[in-house]
């Protein structure tokens, strides 16, 4: 449980510390210091290079979000001139995606990347490095709603309103209807992970050749095909969806994606970017326009140029007749459709996207196989504006202030506004606006509620959102004051919200995506090309890790 000195801006010391005693309490301390580890950053390009060192290299990247940024403002800082290439042109930062619906920025929501994780040291270095303030997502007093079968409880650490209220609707088995949920819910999600050694446990965040024959085994095997295999009856298992929602949006993927969040506990102890997700792909935009930013602490003059395209998407990618560096081919701004040739690229679109590049040579069979097939899932986020925050309103239960409330509705789950985590009247108010995240699904009931015309939805959703709350229907007909959807199949630019692996996918296809193209001179990086996809971490570290491949092939090529 967070105390107050935790609500904002938390140390390093501090972050540790939470995670430190959440693993203990998870009976796994042992696995402090491999996390720590495996989630830090690369080490700094620079390491073997002076400042300076790249310059005259010319380096184009595909892709402006987190990955692409991360690489450029890396690389810059040795001199190379950069060219990032963005098929976006109204905004940066790809799947960050902060909404606004006011011009001061007081009133906004996130429709992308939103969480940070105590264990996330990658994103933690970042938003240090750039100074950016952060607040806790965590309720202080969870008290959110668990509405399933259509009864709604209250969630509760202990999970007892699910044992008492929920498990008669469900046909379970007598030894489950005799084992307490927390219990229940911890072998379905746990054993598996717990089974492996500390050192086994590694592996979750490593991308290698090969790995042990005992994780490599629950890798191929899907979620529901683990809690099969673990005796859960089938009443069991849905039980367990519509507690947790996500869960059951994952079902049929690799049961690595569930181990992968519960082991560095990712949604445990989660911040946000106080202002909005987009500060944080702003700082290194605007990093990387000054001639002078103020987070470099050697001599301006060492840093190469930086040359960002806005709404200039990349078509094409090719080898030219002699074989040295990459051609990109693109259209301006013009409309008029060039090619660029480059020293070095690295590629940090999702794979969803670079699947329509046309490639010329193809890239390794397994690469291009991996193209095709890597599995991205769908999600849906909808924001309402409220009049007012009829969330905090509940007198007998106290307000709900952070968290989220889960359910077997299309909706998912709800998100509640952090903001007034450490506020007490008169200084906060139930009676100010506030924005929302009304919907928050994947998988299925992404493409489903999206799937619909605009004002069904909306009144879907509100529908869902009333019925959670036990709101009379047509009650937030006059508190949403306005709302905002974003459906990740239909990004343009990005056709799914983050890759998520199908049963032994990792095995067949991450070492093979990390690996590099053209005679070493492409390379690749994005939430798909590492151990955190869907994560900002993941982002973060594929792009610096990828400006350290860049630089050890200048150091190769260079011996």
């Amino acid at each position: 449980m967070l105390d107050n000195d935790y609500l904002a801006n938390p140390t390093s010391e501090q972050r540790r510390r939470l995670l430190r005693e959440s693993l203990a309490r998870a009976g796994r301390e042992a696995d402090y210091e491999n996390i720590l580890q495996l989630l830090s950053p690369p080490p700094d390009p620079s390491r073997d290079l002076d400042p300076g060192a790249l310059r005259g290299l010319k380096i184009g990247i595909i892709g402006g979000g987190l990955a692409g940024l991360t690489a450029a403002y890396e690389l810059r800082k040795l001199g190379a001139g950069v060219t990032i290439y963005d098929a976006q042109k109204n905004r940066v930062g790809g799947r960050v995606y902060t909404f606004y619906f006011d011009r001061s920025g007081r009133y906004y929501g996130e429709l992308g990347a939103a969480r940070i994780p105590v264990s996330h040291e990658t994103t933690w270095h970042y938003i240090d490095l750039f100074r950016l303030e952060t607040e806790s997502l965590t309720a202080l007093r969870p008290n959110n709603f668990i509405y399933a079968h259509q009864v709604r409880i209250r969630r509760d650490p202990g999970g007892q309103n699910v044992t008492k209220y929920l498990y008669p609707y469900y046909g379970l088995t007598e030894a489950e209807r005799n084992t307490p949920w927390d219990v229940l819910s911890n072998y379905a999600l746990n054993t598996m992970l717990d089974q492996l050694t500390p050192e086994m446990r590694t592996e979750i965040l490593k991308i290698q050749p090969e790995y042990s024959e005992q994780y490599a085994a629950i890798t191929r095997l899907s979620s529901r095909q683990i809690f099969e295999l673990l005796g859960l009856s089938q009443g069991a298992i849905e039980l367990l969806s519509a507690v947790d929602p996500f869960t059951g949006a994952l079902l049929s993927l690799s049961h690595d994606e569930i181990m992968n969040t519960n082991y560095s506990l990712d949604f445990l102890n989660t911040y946000r970017i106080a202002g909005g997700a987009v500060h944080l792909p702003l700082a290194f935009y605007h990093s990387l326009t000054e001639d002078d930013p103020s987070e470099i602490e050697f001599p301006s003059y060492f840093l190469g140029t930086v040359d960002i395209r806005a709404g200039q998407p990349i078509s094409g990618i090719s080898v030219p007749q002699n074989g040295n560096g990459v051609n990109l081919r693109y259209r301006n701004a013009r409309g008029t459709e060039l090619t660029e040739l480059y020293d070095y690229v690295i590629c940090a679109v999702p794979f969803s996207t670079l699947r329509e590049i046309e490639i010329a040579p193809y890239f390794s069979n397994r690469k291009m196989q991996a193209i095709k097939e890597l599995n991205y899932i769908d999600a849906q986020k909808t924001l309402f504006l409220c009049k007012k925050r009829f969330w905090e309103e509940d007198r007998e239960y106290g307000n709900m202030n952070g968290g989220a409330s889960f359910t077997d509705l299309p909706i998912q789950s709800i998100f509640y506004p952090p903001d007034h985590l450490n506020c007490e009247p008169p200084n906060c108010s139930p009676d100010e606006p506030g924005v929302l995240t009304a919907s928050y699904n994947l998988g299925q009931d992404a493409v489903r509620v999206s799937g619909q015309q605009a004002a069904r939805r909306f009144d879907l959703i509100k529908n869902n959102v009333e019925a959670v709350h036990g709101l009379p229907r047509g009650y937030l007909d006059a508190i949403v004051e306005d709302h905002k959807t974003a459906h990740w199949n239909a990004e343009h630019w990005s056709r799914g919200a983050f890759a998520a692996a199908a049963p032994g996918q990792k095995l067949l296809f991450a070492y093979a995506m990390q690996q590099p193209e053209y005679n070493g001179r492409l390379f690749f990086a994005g939430e798909h090309t590492s151990t955190k996809p869907g994560w900002m971490q993941g982002a973060l570290y594929s792009g610096k890790s990828a400006a350290n491949r860049v630089t050890e092939a200048v150091l190769h090529l260079d011996v």
